[in-house]
């Protein structure tokens, strides 16, 4: 009797983290800007690790950036990078799971799901077929205090495609999602499309230039802790954006630990 098959590599209790699949069959929503609201983007088992793995918010540190910026001086804002060797530093209970997500995050796959479905939006924008544009993966966990805000804005032209999967443990932080609207400025400011912050959900669009306004109202001290996964893919055209990036990530590696 031939012995049982070995597990897959993407197998995380006795689901798969299947995020490219689910990207591919989601809608495409084109108003008030392309973009897509996932929901379900983990199996149930998957989540429940997802959610017991979370690491202790020691392990964060502040992302600074102006409205997030309490009056004490500090930032109510953590991030941790989910590279794979920031990821070592975790407790060995940890590990395995964020090792996995890591991998499938920064997975061509999962890139290639994503640049097929605002295959429009980037060719425009880069005046060039998909199949040939490469971008930087950057996955981190977010953790937000009470008094976390950030104003209407777009992203910065680094950013090719923004992704965030909320994390929360039920439906009662649902109206904390991120908001989008049709422009920075009145009136178009003030129509927008609430992304719900329910478990397991999510959202991605490309980054267009004056479009792609969004924001997050400022959180109360009953809403909590909000805690969300952040997939940012950079761009890297030139050669300088490709040194950027990749110089980048062992100078963070050495800060967090320089920090700790």
């Amino acid at each position: 009797m031939r012995p049982a098959a070995a597990a897959p590599s993407t197998a995380v209790g006795t689901s798969r983290i299947d995020l490219a699949e689910r990207v591919a069959a989601c809608p495409l929503r084109t108003a008030p800007f392309p973009h897509i609201y996932l929901e379900q983007a983990f199996a149930p088992d998957v989540y429940r690790r997802l959610l017991a793995a979370l690491p202790d918010v020691r392990r964060y540190r502040e992302l600074r950036h102006r409205d997030a910026m309490m009056p004490d001086g500090r930032s109510a804002r953590r991030k941790l990078y989910l590279y794979p060797e920031h990821v070592m530093l975790l407790p060995a209970g940890q590990r395995g799971f964020w090792l996995e997500m890591s991998r499938v995050l920064r997975s061509r796959e999962l890139q290639d799901a994503f640049k097929a479905k605002f295959q429009e939006a980037l060719e425009r924008r880069f005046q060039k077929g998909v199949e040939h544009l490469t971008f930087y993966a950057v996955p981190m966990l977010l953790r937000d205090f009470p008094g976390y805000k950030i104003g209407i804005h777009g992203d910065a032209r680094s950013k090719a495609i923004t992704v965030q999967f909320y994390l929360p443990r039920d439906d009662s932080q649902a109206h904390l999602g991120t908001v989008l609207h049709e422009s920075r400025d009145e009136p178009g400011s003030l129509r927008t499309t609430r992304l719900a912050f329910r478990p397991a959900s999510g959202y991605a669009f490309p980054v267009v230039r004056h479009a792609s306004w969004h924001s997050v109202p400022r959180t109360r001290p009953e809403d909590g802790e909000r805690n969300s996964l952040m997939l940012t893919y950079y761009v890297q055209e030139r050669a300088s954006e490709w040194l950027v990036q990749h110089l980048k990530r062992p100078w963070v590696f050495l800060a967090s630990g320089l920090r700790r």
